[in-house]
């Protein structure tokens, strides 16, 4: 899977998340929606485009992150060790986690051009708590399917994992959180996640 594959994917995730405001309504429907409006918005953003990382990170921490499960995302990405992390160690966790997805989002949103989002058809009851959403990312290029699977809170429909070309997110976070975690334990993979953000961060533009 292509870097831009991987970065296409979260990007996907994050629109969808920031349709998520009525509980009631359908979530392809949702998805379809405002990722048209999303991507139209990004497309006459041209600081967005240019790599503009601090006003990314600012729109995503004020109109994404609030509608998505990111505990349950950072708990599954670490798997069993989630549950002997002490709470300091699970904050942490979630906080750097959190800045690794914000900078792919960035970075994939640097990358729109000429991509549109089509719906495929949804297998789900009305009664259903999660679902997942199929759809595909298409431009110039190939066509890059996007899954997503969500849940129903109480507060509407929330994201928790992406499929991208067949790979979901946090499986493939998951496997090598688990390697990092076995090598230098907890505290182990906190470090390597801070000090992949912060030369991350270095050659941002801000």
């Amino acid at each position: 899977m292509t870097l831009l594959k991987r970065l296409l994917a979260f990007a996907g995730a994050a629109v969808f998340a920031v349709a998520v405001h009525a509980a009631g309504e359908a979530p392809d429907a949702l998805i379809k929606q405002v990722s048209t409006d999303v991507l139209a918005a990004v497309k006459a953003d041209k600081n967005i485009q240019a790599g503009d990382t601090q006003r990314v990170m600012g729109l995503v921490d004020t109109k994404v992150m609030p509608h998505v499960n990111f505990q349950r995302m950072t708990a599954s990405a670490v798997g069993r060790f989630w549950r002997t992390a002490t709470p300091d160690q699970q904050k942490r966790l979630q906080e750097e986690f959190k800045i690794l997805l914000v900078r792919t989002y960035a970075g994939a949103l640097a990358q729109v051009r000429d991509q549109t989002v089509a719906l495929k058809p949804m297998r789900s009851n009305p009664s259903d708590t999660e679902v997942i959403v199929r759809t595909e990312v298409r431009g110039s290029g190939d066509p890059i399917q996007l899954d997503y699977r969500l849940e129903k809170a109480d507060a509407g429909w929330k994201i928790y994992d992406v499929n991208v070309m067949g790979i979901w997110l946090v499986e493939n976070y998951r496997n090598s959180f688990a390697q990092e975690i076995g090598n230098n334990g907890v505290d182990g993979l906190i470090a390597k996640l801070a000090e992949r953000n912060k030369a991350a961060g270095s050659g941002a533009k801000s």
